[in-house]
Order: C-alpha cells, then structure tokens, then sequence
C-alpha cells in the first residue's frame, strides 16, 4: 500500500481518490483519521502577466519517488503518525488540470493542516520536477527545485512557512 501513497504519473490526478487511499491507511493507525487535509495545484491562465496555453512537466521518476519518500519521512519525523501522499503528474497539462495532489491524513486536523503544508513547500525546494509552459507568445521553462535535499536552512524554511 505504501508504494501507492507516491507517485509520478501521466494519468490524470483525483484529490478523492486519493484521499479515500491515505483515509483507509490511516484510520488503523494510532489515534486513527479524524483530519484530511488535501493541496491540489492546478494550471492556472496566467503566469507574470502571460497567458498560458498549456505546460508540460518533466521528472527524473526514480529520483523524484525517492525525494517523495524523503519528504514523506521528514513529516513523520515532524508529525510522527501523520500519513502522507503525494501524487505529481508529469507530460501535457491543459488549463484547470490538477499537477500535484497532496494528502495529509493525522488524528486532528493542526496536525494534517501543517503536513500538508510542509510537503508542498519542501517539494518546490527538492523534488527534480521541471516545467515548460506555453504561451500564446511563446514558451519558457520556469526554474525548478534547487535547494540541497539534506540543507537543514532549506528544511527550516519549509517548516517555518507551514508552522509560521
């Protein structure tokens, strides 16, 4: 089961889906489920003032699940009993389409909120994921993770935007 909770896909993503999964993994676990908290990231129209036509998401698959499975760790470790899931998918995306799914399942809900939080965050600093959106004037590939997986100041920041 815990293969499922991560992963790196070109089919398309459900928030329920996969809440349903992290809700059935987590109510036998310790206090049990009494919170999900969900992140969807979706295409959006306009990036800095340009119209987007579509974006393409490219991943290096066995090093991002190991990335996955390191932030998955992190929140354990922060939150012990705090299960989590992430989904991202790669290839072509049109507008309003989900790219990453993100489920955090605690006994309460402070908990479940700042997991999911810091999952987000952590992922835009490590995960080797890179995007290529398409404009209607053109194209252009936006910086992607950058921060050293094992930089105790980037992990820092993570926890400081979701705890903050």
């Amino acid at each position: 089961m815990a293969a499922a909770l991560l992963a790196v896909t070109h089919e398309p993503l459900s928030s329920e889906r996969l809440s349903a999964l992290v809700e059935g993994a987590a109510r036998h676990r310790g206090d049990g489920c009494g919170a999900l908290s969900t992140f969807v990231g979706v295409v959006r129209t306009t990036h800095q003032g340009r119209r987007v036509r579509h974006l393409e998401y490219e991943a290096f698959e066995p090093l991002t699940l190991k990335v996955f499975g390191q932030i998955a760790g992190e929140v354990d470790g922060h939150w012990p009993g705090v299960l989590l899931a992430i989904h991202h998918r790669i290839g072509r995306l049109e507008i309003g389409e989900a790219s990453v799914v993100i489920v955090a399942g605690a006994a309460h809900r402070a908990e479940a909120f700042q997991a999911c939080r810091y999952a987000i965050e952590r992922l835009k600093q490590i995960a080797p994921i890179w995007k290529h959106e398409f404009f209607e004037d053109g194209d252009a590939w936006v910086a992607g993770a950058v921060a050293d997986p094992t930089d105790a100041t980037a992990r820092q920041e993570a926890w400081a935007r979701a705890c903050g």
